[in-house]
């Protein structure tokens, strides 16, 4: 037991050795520098007042060692977060297939996804899950039933569901399966200009914009969008996938230096089997979302496509990452080198800014709002000032935008729920703040100030 962590620690190094293509023999001398740490190991393991969970010992000696580099994004993961993890990269998960929210005390099921097992089950928008298997879900937060949904491919959910319109509960059995989720979604305009939206940047990203351009083309795209924005980034290998589709062949998409300034350049190569771009005119969207593998995007399209970028400076995340997989199952990832855009740019801290410079309507940036509280007359807080912000962008003037909720404010609630058919209250929860949000993301849909200012830059 007393090399435990030591050899925890060993197996991070010969995973380096082994990924780096070198060998080196270790002597007894290289491993003095961990005396120090098996020595608190070891004495905590017998000395403690209680017995010590060592697993969790050596978890947090990894997880101190990685928060010693002061650096946001090289992290030590166990292998429950290595497996979130994955699923995020992976750009998939295993459970019913289904959005839900907590509404009231229970769970609602707001849309099962597409052909997945939810979906074929039977479930509906609407639906109450008040029970899985034995546990009762009633009380519970969302989060907490999300974990409880997922599980292993090929399992059993054996739901008590409550239907709207039906008296008695419904016992559903759901089969567990590999979800997909998209990162990629499309849209032709009236005028010809396609607009592709990257969400982020996962294992199955390029596939997904190689089909939507593709698609696009079928139809007689003009030009192309592409929104980057509040994409946080992922995959080096998507970006470059999806860059070779937009740039000509020999154009360069970004430059990655290592730690002693050796820098490689990484051109376009054409699009080989995917499709391309053919020279339309393309605008990037940014704004302060846009991160990492989405800024490479947005710098390859300003600096080696000729095209505009229309928004707000973006996040500066100009570092890349790698991975090590422990034989736990629990991870390392750590920062390797820079990118630098096409120019040699570091950008890290910096952004990327715009060509042009568009900003969003106030309340397109506001903070979330749990519909999970109830906000009232006289509450004074944050959130109240972005329910305020939300009902004057919605024609319900709160007399204020201070976070102060008074009388003006309530009465402007009182109207808007009134205008909506929901009780007239005064207070803002559940449905109410859910009736808001709604309305006013279709609102900014219909008239997004920086998709139109990017449109319009390729308009005919």
């Amino acid at each position: 037991m007393g090399n435990r962590i030591r050899n925890t620690v060993t197996t991070v190094i010969v995973t380096a050795v082994a990924a780096s293509g070198l060998t080196f023999a270790y002597t007894r001398n290289q491993y003095e520098k961990w005396d120090k740490l098996d020595a608190v190991y070891e004495h905590l393991s017998a000395q403690y007042v209680e017995p010590v969970d060592k697993t969790k010992l050596v978890d947090g000696a990894l997880d101190g060692m990685m928060k010693a580099l002061d650096d946001p994004y090289s992290v030590y993961m166990n292998q429950e977060e290595s497996k979130s993890f994955g699923e995020v990269i992976s750009s998939s998960f295993v459970g019913i297939g289904a959005e839900i929210e907590e509404r009231d005390g229970r769970i609602v099921i707001v849309s099962p996804i597409k052909g997945a097992p939810a979906e074929k089950a039977g479930l509906k928008p609407n639906d109450r899950i008040i029970k899985l298997g034995d546990t009762s879900l009633i009380g519970m937060k969302s989060t907490e039933a999300v974990k409880l949904l997922r599980g292993e491919k090929g399992t059993k959910a054996e739901l008590t569901i409550e239907r709207p319109g039906e008296t008695d509960p419904i016992q559903v059995t759901v089969i567990r399966d590999v979800i997909p989720i998209e990162t990629v979604y499309s849209n032709l305009l009236d005028n010809g200009i396609g607009v592709i939206q990257i969400s982020s940047v996962s294992e199955t990203t390029g596939a997904e914009f190689a089909k939507q351009l593709t698609d696009l083309k079928a139809k007689g795209m003009k030009g192309l969008v592409l929104d980057l924005r509040q994409n946080p980034g992922g995959l080096l290998d998507q970006a470059v996938e999806i860059g070779e589709m937009l740039l000509p062949a020999g154009k360069t998409l970004l430059k990655v230096e290592d730690r002693n300034g050796r820098t490689q350049e990484y051109r376009a190569r054409g699009s080989g089997k995917n499709p391309s771009i053919d020279g339309l005119p393309m605008v990037g969207l940014i704004d302060g979302g846009t991160a990492s593998a989405g800024e490479i995007l947005a710098g390859a399209l300003q600096e080696s496509a000729g095209a505009k970028l229309v928004g707000e400076k973006t996040f500066g995340k100009g570092t890349a990452q790698t991975i090590m997989n422990l034989k736990d199952g629990s991870t390392v990832k750590y920062t390797n080198a820079k990118w630098l855009t096409p120019d040699g740019t570091w950008i890290h801290k910096t952004g990327i800014a715009p060509d042009v410079e568009v900003a969003l309507p106030e309340y397109a940036a506001l903070p979330y709002v749990s519909p999970d509280k109830e906000w009232k007359q006289d509450s004074y807080a944050t959130e109240v000032k972005s329910i305020q912000v939300m009902l004057a962008a919605l024609g319900f003037d709160p007399g204020r935008k201070d976070g102060y909720f008074d009388g003006k404010t309530a009465e402007a609630v009182k109207s808007f729920q009134s205008a909506q058919g929901l009780q007239a209250t005064g207070a803002v929860a559940g449905d109410t703040l859910r009736k808001m949000t709604e309305l006013l993301a279709a609102q900014l849909k219909q008239n997004d100030p920086q998709l139109q200012a990017a449109v319009k830059l390729l308009a005919p």
